[in-house]
């Protein structure tokens, strides 16, 4: 997950795409406390594409302010793919805007299991298509990063923003992936 020095850094990389597609983004957070709106607020002009980011640290945010629903928390728990996407698609729907991302994990030093370590994350991404077209999606990521708390939550911030650029670069260009 290395950067390029030359390349400029994803909020920035992320902010120019959304920017040149028209495109606005919402952001749910968990794990990470709010560092991908911090992130994406940093570039200049961050407005023209961002609408909002929810903290929502607990089960109860996460219900209330997304509409997570009670059977995913109850059979998957907080960390958990099926609870990211329901975050992913909140934050889009309830800001009406083109992109969700949404985080949710254990960022540590405490709080893991063996079926969840600290480092656990599952990142949601969520696309809102035209009305009627049927394009309307949502993807889950699981990683699992390793270092101290702030270290994972900067790594789960730029994954989540890194996996919207990637999704937002496979629609402009749909066949960018085939070989001839």
């Amino acid at each position: 997950m290395a950067q390029d020095p030359n390349e400029p850094p994803i909020e920035e990389r992320l902010g120019d795409a959304l920017r040149e597609t028209d495109a606005t983004i919402a952001v749910a957070e968990s794990c990470t406390g709010g560092l991908v709106g911090s992130l994406l607020t940093d570039v200049p002009g961050s407005s023209d594409y961002f609408d909002r980011s929810l903290v929502t640290y607990s089960s109860r945010a996460k219900r209330a302010l997304l509409a997570v629903p009670r059977e995913d928390l109850d059979a998957h728990g907080a960390v958990s793919a099926p609870v990211a996407r329901a975050m992913a698609r909140g934050a889009r729907d309830t800001a009406d805007t083109t992109w969700g991302v949404a985080t949710t994990g254990i960022a540590g030093p405490d709080g893991g299991t063996d079926e969840k370590p600290v480092g656990t994350v599952h990142v949601g991404v969520a696309y809102a298509g035209g009305w009627g077209t049927g394009d309307s999606a949502a993807a889950t990521e699981h990683h699992v990063f390793e270092g101290s708390r702030r270290e994972v939550k900067r790594k789960i911030a730029e994954r989540a923003l890194a996996a919207v650029l990637e999704q937002l670069d496979e629609r402009r260009n749909p066949n960018s992936n085939d070989t001839a």
